[in-house]
């Protein structure tokens, strides 16, 4: 999306999702100014670390959900 490239997106929602790994810490900068951009298109960025998605599935998922049904919180 523009010149940044998502793991995860859906239009009709309007929301990214990042998995980050360890490289994340090398990369924060960018992640930070990449996060700005999706954000002032009108994205909300839900971020997940690779071992949640692996461990606690379920867990990542919930939250997805509890973020589609109400984005406020």
């Amino acid at each position: 999306m523009g010149k940044y490239v998502a793991d995860f997106i859906c239009h009709k929602q309007n929301l990214v999702i990042e998995v980050d790994g360890g490289q994340h810490s090398v990369t924060d900068k960018y992640d930070k100014q990449r996060t700005q951009w999706f954000e002032s298109q009108g994205y909300t960025v839900l971020r997940f670390w690779n071992n949640e998605v692996l461990e606690n599935t379920e867990g990542v998922l919930i939250a997805i959900a509890n973020f589609l049904n109400d984005p406020l919180t």
